[in-house]
């Protein structure tokens, strides 16, 4: 039985079989040719999340040889994307594009951070400036604040890489797009895979002083953000902070300085987004799917599916979800570290149904760590296991585990069933040995 089920979940996904045992991929002699091509051509399968409602989404798929790139270099993939970082986010034109190598969102640059800099900041005069025993525990303003604030819209230019509606973005073997920002913004029909995002830095973050009882650093750049978008499709890509770990950076006013955002976050009346197969590693803030509590236009909107993911060393937002229905099932959760602090996060207004996923919990994290409540009032949730410590693995109600711990409770159903499945469910005794072996760009 277990054989069979495996079997089924490989013969389903298109960019092993696309890309072969090894994970390589060739464009072969001619350029519109090959393996890659052909995994660039693939649309997302019937019925695979919230992204195949309506139209389903097809990416690039239909493009026309003349649209189909090889990319080696920020400037090619901008060219590719329309020829006009400014303009390309309103390119509809099919196009399917190919990552070759690493693509550095500082290509051109000599000194990144410095050359980005308005004239008006430096770090050193920022932290003069606003060192709460000098200023007070109210938000920066002022000049510095406003030369800090340009420098972002600066780094934003440049680093922010904007995709177009019709859009299929594709790694060959070990493709990176590194210290950059993937932007899916008002670009429906995108789909992205086989991509090693590395290390969206800010080079210019924010102090916020109000920011819980000692204040934080916030950073502004995801690694990949979608907003304003529909039918998104998310697919064996994995994502790191590479050799630039949030415990590498300083401390300043007594708080980490923060430089990194979200992995893969998903808001703004986003909505149809199924993220597949990817690997989520070692990274603090991973997926925030809703940016703001405010009763509007998300409403009815923020629906995505996460399916066959891994979670490894992540410390929050697995996701943490506003106002969407999020069907989250045979996801592996590898949780573990110091500042760990929840993986499902229940927001205002939020019908999250988990299903069927599996979390390895380091000492110290219990089942009852695994919900928090954002403000929101059900989950759905059922068919999970936990493994705790040494433990031996077993099914686990997670809501029965965080309402016995926690008051309020949480209500037990978010009023929903998922219809959009892909394939079989697996017993959650066999996703990490499923996710583990499918999960991430294949290297």
């Amino acid at each position: 039985m277990q054989l069979k089920v495996l079997t089924a979940v490989v013969v389903g996904v298109g960019l092993v079989a696309a890309l072969g045992p090894s994970g390589a991929a060739t464009a072969g002699g001619d350029r519109h040719s090959g393996q890659i091509i052909k995994l660039g051509r693939q649309v997302l399968p019937a019925n695979d999340g919230w992204a195949a409602s309506g139209p389903g989404t097809t990416g690039g798929s239909a493009a026309a040889s003349g649209d189909v790139h090889i990319v080696d270099t920020r400037a090619e993939l901008i060219e590719a994307l329309g020829g006009d970082n400014a303009t390309n986010r309103t390119n509809a034109t099919p196009k399917i594009i190919v990552i070759r190598g690493t693509i550095n969102g500082f290509e051109g640059l000599t000194g990144r951070c410095a050359d980005l800099a308005d004239p008006a900041y430096s770090l050193d005069a920022y932290l003069a400036a606003y060192d709460p025993a000098v200023w007070g525990r109210v938000n920066p303003s002022g000049p510095l604040e406003e030369a800090r604030v340009r420098s972002v819209a600066n780094q934003t230019r440049y680093t922010q890489i904007n995709v177009g509606p019709n859009t299929t973005i594709v790694g060959m073997r070990g493709a990176k797009l590194q210290n950059l920002t993937l932007m899916v913004d008002s670009a429906n029909n995108v789909i992205v895979r086989n991509i090693n995002f590395v290390d969206a830095f800010d080079c210019f973050p924010a102090w916020s002083p109000t920011d819980g009882d000692a204040g934080n650093w916030n950073s502004q750049f995801d690694l990949m953000s979608v907003r304003r978008s529909v039918n998104v499709w998310v697919d064996h890509n994995t994502f790191t902070d590479g050799d630039n770990p949030d415990s590498g950076q300083p401390i300043h006013f007594g708080r980490p300085y923060q430089v990194h955002d979200g992995s893969l976050d998903i808001t703004h009346t986003a909505s149809l987004v199924t993220a597949s197969y990817n690997r989520f590693v070692s990274r603090d803030k991973v997926m925030l799917i809703g940016s703001s509590n405010t009763v509007g236009p998300d409403v009815g909107r923020l629906n995505v599916t996460l399916h066959h993911n891994v979670f490894d060393g992540t410390m929050q937002r697995l996701p943490r979800v506003r106002f969407g229905q999020v069907d989250i099932y045979n996801n592996y959760y590898r949780l573990a570290g110091d500042g760990f602090s929840y993986a499902l996060g229940v927001g205002v207004q939020s019908s999250i149904y988990a299903e069927n996923n599996y979390f390895s919990l380091a000492d110290g994290i219990a089942a009852e760590d695994i919900l928090f409540d954002w403000g929101g009032t059900v989950v759905t949730e059922k068919g999970n296991w936990v493994r705790a410590g040494s433990d031996r693995p077993r099914q686990v109600s997670l809501l029965d585990a965080y309402n016995a711990a926690h008051d309020p409770d949480l209500g037990a159903d978010s009023g929903w069933t998922p219809a959009l499945r892909h394939g079989p469910v697996l017993p959650a005794p066999l996703v990490p040995l499923a996710a583990l072996a499918l999960a991430g760009a294949r290297l």
